[in-house]
């Protein structure tokens, strides 16, 4: 009788350790998995966060290319479309303009029809930053 009962808290040792170490890595995957969705959304107000906000950077210029805040610098690889048709198919379907400089982006306020002009070139923008946002006042193709 002794024999029997080591074994069944044993194997309910066994069974309390998997359940656990399964609950810390279900854990462990949601907060990454949460992670890598916000740091892939950019345009974080869409989900009613507010963007923080630094003081307004009067008349600056700023370099990158004019891509789309869905795919950003890169841009559905089985789509067929080069990355200037890419980005103008993604604001058509409610992406938002903005320009990639390495690991920044900002979201591009202005005229729609001047910054399609640029989409998928690289350029250089002047314009008013505040946060994330550049009012756009010119922008000039550097090619």
């Amino acid at each position: 009788m002794k024999h029997r009962s080591s074994w069944l808290s044993f194997i309910g040792s066994c069974l309390l350790l998997a359940v656990g170490a399964a609950l810390a890595f279900a854990i462990v995957v949601a907060a990454g998995s949460a992670a890598l969705a916000d740091r892939q959304n950019p345009d974080s107000e869409a989900q009613g966060q507010q963007p923080a906000i630094s003081p307004a950077s009067p008349g600056e210029s700023y370099q990158g290319v004019v891509t789309d805040s869905r795919c950003g610098a890169r841009h559905i690889r089985n789509s067929r479309l080069n990355p200037t048709e890419c980005a103008r198919l993604c604001v058509r379907e409610g992406a938002r303009y903005v320009l990639v400089d390495g690991n920044r982006r900002y979201k591009l306020v202005g005229s729609q029809e001047a910054l399609e002009k640029f989409a998928g070139q690289r350029i250089r923008v002047s314009g008013t930053r505040q946060g994330e946002t550049i009012q756009v006042r010119s922008a000039d193709s550097l090619f």
